[in-house]
């Protein structure tokens, strides 16, 4: 009888209950948290990226042709993703120089986009892509009385 009633108590004590909690709770915060820094990482890639955009239009605006303003736009797009430390699966850069071919005295505009893609294997969580395509467009204004090349 003795021995019947230290197993009913044994049965109803809460000894090894925070354990289960834990092996419970714990996957779902490990994924919260590295669902957390994946999102993390995509919004300062973005924000980066637009910076990225913004330097390469800026450039290529000040150059005098369409061949220069690609070059420039490119070498800066490169250098801004590089010196702000973001790794890119694959990047390119698009440029529309139309703004350059417009006469002197009128408002041209060059427009850059910057597309990154940024990996996120490295995180290990299930569900969440590989990788993110991100891409950013800018604009910037031609000077209107600047000289333009043929």
């Amino acid at each position: 009888m003795r021995s019947m009633a230290r197993w009913a108590r044994r049965l109803r004590s809460d000894e090894g209950s925070a354990a289960i909690e834990a092996a419970i709770v714990l996957p779902a915060l490990i994924m919260f948290l590295c669902m957390a820094i994946a999102g993390g990482r995509i919004v300062t890639s973005g924000a980066k990226i637009d910076s990225a955009a913004e330097d390469a239009a800026r450039e290529a605006s000040i150059h005098r042709t369409a061949a220069a303003a690609q070059g420039a736009a490119q070498s800066a797009a490169a250098e801004s993703l590089d010196d702000q430390g973001i790794k890119c699966a694959s990047t390119s850069v698009s440029i529309n120089t139309g703004g350059l071919s417009v006469p002197v005295g009128q408002v041209g505009t060059v427009t850059v986009t910057v597309t990154c893609t940024v990996n996120l294997a490295d995180l290990l969580l299930p569900g969440v892509p590989g990788a993110k395509t991100l891409t950013s467009t800018a604009t910037s204004v031609v000077d209107q009385y600047r000289q333009r090349g043929d």
